[in-house]
């Protein structure tokens, strides 16, 4: 991730980087010596800032070994444990875009309102950009408005879509689209699926019908199952994948209107608890504004001392 998009990042999160710094900036400085104070003042601000009670109780654990193992007696030579921790959690495993460079079939998941549609054609747009052949499937069939605003941006991204009828069977699109995809020789195909978890046992079988298509039509394809969650819920966001997590296998998150929002420690909270990572985080509202997670460039957007 260049400098631009570092710049673009960092701007994206100056409502979560002056909402957790400074408050941390108090904690660290607040007195000299570490105690008991110190460690709960730090576990609320970390809690405030969404990185969730699961994650921040193992972060504040690791920090106390840490601190005790080291002997370390000053609040401000904690700081360093806490980023590096929070660094290390977030690193992306060797695999994660191992996807990139075969062909993929890519389901993009998740409830309506979390720029689900909007994320399906960013990526397009990016994978465009990077060189590949990228068609779109619109398998959300239930709202004609989803086709519609998901067609609008294709064209932004320049990349054909295949449609079905409004109400028409999600796994009809996605037969077309496999078909579509083989006879133009595509290396990118990117499925919008419905936006709801209106049953999970239907969702489950929708996905799973899905499935058995790209199994039997593209075998030797790569796979990836994206949950696209909006930054400005919070709680809500990994309470949703959580939802999702129950009924689709997922390999990697979206993350959305990180520009948004004040608590974007929440991509921590969802690492944690999940245990997939952070694949793309959207920071705008262009066609261009979607780039691969760099927890690094994210740690350093969140704790401006570290630049």
């Amino acid at each position: 991730m260049g400098e631009g998009i570092f710049g673009r990042l960092k701007a994206s999160l100056t409502k979560t980087r002056s909402s957790i710094s400074d408050n941390l900036d108090r904690v660290f400085t607040g007195s000299t010596e570490i105690d008991e104070d110190f460690y709960e003042e730090l576990e609320e601000q970390l809690i405030m800032a969404d990185i969730g009670v699961a994650a921040t109780s193992r972060i504040m654990d690791h920090l106390r070994e840490q601190a005790a193992g080291e002997k370390i007696t000053r609040r401000e030579d904690c700081r360093e444990l806490l980023i590096g921790d929070i660094r290390e959690q977030m690193a992306m495993p060797p695999t994660a875009y191992v996807f990139l460079n075969g062909r993929t079939v890519i389901f993009v998941i998740g409830v309506n309102g979390a720029g689900k549609t909007t994320s399906v054609g960013k990526l397009a747009a990016l994978f465009k950009k990077a060189g590949k052949k990228v068609l779109v499937a619109a398998a959300d069939t239930y709202r004609a408005a989803a086709t519609e605003q998901l067609v609008e941006w294709t064209k932004r991204a320049d990349v054909p879509v295949i449609t079905g009828a409004e109400g028409a069977d999600p796994a009809s699109v996605v037969y077309d689209a496999v078909h579509a995809a083989q006879a133009r020789d595509i290396d990118m195909l990117i499925i919008d699926t419905a936006g709801r978890l209106h049953n999970k046992k239907n969702l489950m079988e929708e996905l799973a019908k899905m499935n058995r298509i790209i199994d039997k039509e593209l075998p030797f394809w790569n796979h990836e199952n994206l949950i696209v969650l909006d930054g400005t819920t919070g709680q809500n966001g990994l309470t949703q994948a959580r939802e999702f997590f129950d009924v689709a296998k997922l390999s990697g998150i979206i993350l959305t209107k990180l520009d948004g929002t004040s608590k974007g420690g929440i991509a921590v909270a969802i690492v944690n608890e999940l245990g997939i990572p952070v694949k793309y985080v959207g920071i705008g509202e262009g066609i261009d504004d979607m780039t691969p997670f760099d927890p690094d460039e994210y740690v350093r957007a969140l704790f401006p001392t570290q630049e």
